[in-house]
């Protein structure tokens, strides 16, 4: 049974972590090949999941220290339709390993999980196309392609989904139209590029805006992923769309998303400057309470977050 569906946490301001460059680590730190950047593929043995499990103990151990809640993102990005048929899934091995990857969530959750340090499992959900290209998908595509992954999850134990690394608000919208056709709470995270903009050149508040407008408000939070704070922290103006910003999940490089896709070599930033850049992002937005990283990140980067931010 879902334990936070109903109530999800972090909507009360409690303070939640989540993890950091999953497939950067795994690829440059464990030189484990992920095809297509797809790290549900390490479901699929023993030896894959264990790889997984050492990944999220030190976050969940992080939270634990701190005293903070946790977001259990599963390592589904790549696991919709397009991406599965590229890597060999044929839609009921795509739906099985959706269903895996929240039962093994739920195991880690077990095991961390108590009333003040709440676990919430949370299906991750990628883009239909690369999150480094600007979707051209509208609102009614978007929401027929990703029901199928929203339908995993309503299905599941998980708590809720959440799509990350998006550039269009035509996608953003219909995931989080059939997410709530599916009663499933969903929060909708963009990625930027260095100025700030999405790479369809809308602002993040004209894309928040949009999305809301066309959703009703139903997205439960907004956050920005894969980008550098440097590239953001000026745009937020403490209006009523910045408050709808609850969570950051930076790279670790200042690097543009055109040079990282062009790069051979993991930089791996400053986790103390990250963390410092952060706190800054704190102050300028009143709702931020999930921190975590993304690209180049890991359990160092996400720990000098914490500590500069908490």
């Amino acid at each position: 049974m879902p334990r936070y569906r109903h109530a999800i946490p972090q909507m009360t301001g409690k303070m939640f972590l989540s993890d950091g460059g999953l497939e950067t680590s795994l690829i440059f730190h464990q030189n484990v090949p992920l095809p297509h950047f797809a790290s549900f593929v390490l479901l699929d043995d023993a030896q894959g999941r264990e790889k997984l499990r050492n990944y999220y103990i030190p976050f969940l151990e992080i939270a634990r220290q701190h005293g903070t809640g946790f977001i259990l993102d599963t390592p589904t990005w790549r696991a919709n339709p397009d991406w599965g048929a590229k890597l060999g899934y044929e839609l009921p091995a795509l739906r099985r390993v959706n269903a895996e990857a929240v039962a093994f969530m739920s195991g880690l959750r077990d095991a961390f999980d108590t009333p003040s340090t709440p676990c919430v499992i949370c299906m991750a959900i990628g883009p239909r196309g690369d999150g480094y290209a600007a979707s051209a998908l509208d609102a009614a595509k978007a929401e027929a392609y990703h029901s199928f992954q929203i339908a995993a999850a309503a299905e599941s134990e998980a708590d809720m989904v959440s799509a990350y690394t998006l550039t269009g608000t035509g996608e953003a919208a219909g995931i989080a139209r059939a997410a709530a056709s599916f009663g499933m709470p969903c929060a909708i995270s963009f990625t930027v590029e260095t100025d700030g903009r999405l790479l369809t050149g809308k602002t993040l508040r004209e894309a928040i805006e949009e999305v809301d407008d066309a959703t009703g408000g139903s997205v439960a939070y907004y956050m920005v992923n894969c980008a550098h704070p440097s590239h953001f922290s000026g745009i937020f103006d403490g209006q009523s769309w910045s408050r709808r910003v609850f969570g950051l999940r930076p790279n670790a490089s200042a690097k543009s998303h055109a040079e990282l896709d062009q790069s051979e070599t993991l930089d791996e930033g400053d986790p103390s400057d990250l963390g410092r850049r952060c706190r800054a992002l704190k102050e300028a937005l009143p709702e931020l309470r999930i921190l975590g990283g993304c690209c180049g990140t890991d359990h160092r980067h996400v720990a000098a977050i914490c500590s500069a931010c908490l």
